[in-house]
């Protein structure tokens, strides 16, 4: 019976470091992901994304669907360092859904001549053994 505890007890203690780990990774490729916004690197901004066509960005004008699309619609919206500004991100919660999906919440702010922001949920997922963005939906 103790036995059986304790492999109870050490399998909920793996699952649960794993998760922490998976979620730190998240936040780290997040604050990758600022950076290269911050350097005027809408490309590197990107390289977090998944690119495939199944790809979701939801924003104000609907939902965009694909990689490409996605970066055309970004160079559109920024296109110089100006119009960039420097991002921040604010994560107000990062949840793992299971082994491969994590779930973040958070805000965002671009400083610049005319101040900007909002909310995002993004739904991260661990595909060909890296996390990417699978569906961002940014207010």
């Amino acid at each position: 019976m103790f036995l059986k505890c304790w492999i109870i007890i050490c399998c909920v203690f793996l699952i649960k470091t794993g998760n922490a780990q998976s979620t730190k990774q998240v936040i780290d490729l997040m604050k990758e992901q600022e950076k290269a916004w911050n350097e005027g690197n809408i490309e590197g901004f990107m390289k977090y994304y998944w690119k495939s066509d199944s790809l979701k960005f939801i924003g104000s004008k609907g939902i965009t669907y694909g990689w490409e699309k996605t970066l055309k619609n970004y160079k559109k919206s920024y296109p110089n360092v100006e119009a960039m500004g420097k991002l921040r991100f604010s994560i107000l919660e990062c949840t793992q859904l299971g082994k491969r999906a994590i779930y973040v919440i958070g805000k965002w702010e671009l400083a610049k001549e005319k101040p900007s922001g909002g909310h995002f949920t993004l739904l991260w997922k661990r595909i060909d053994g890296k996390w990417v963005i699978v569906s961002d939906h940014t207010s």
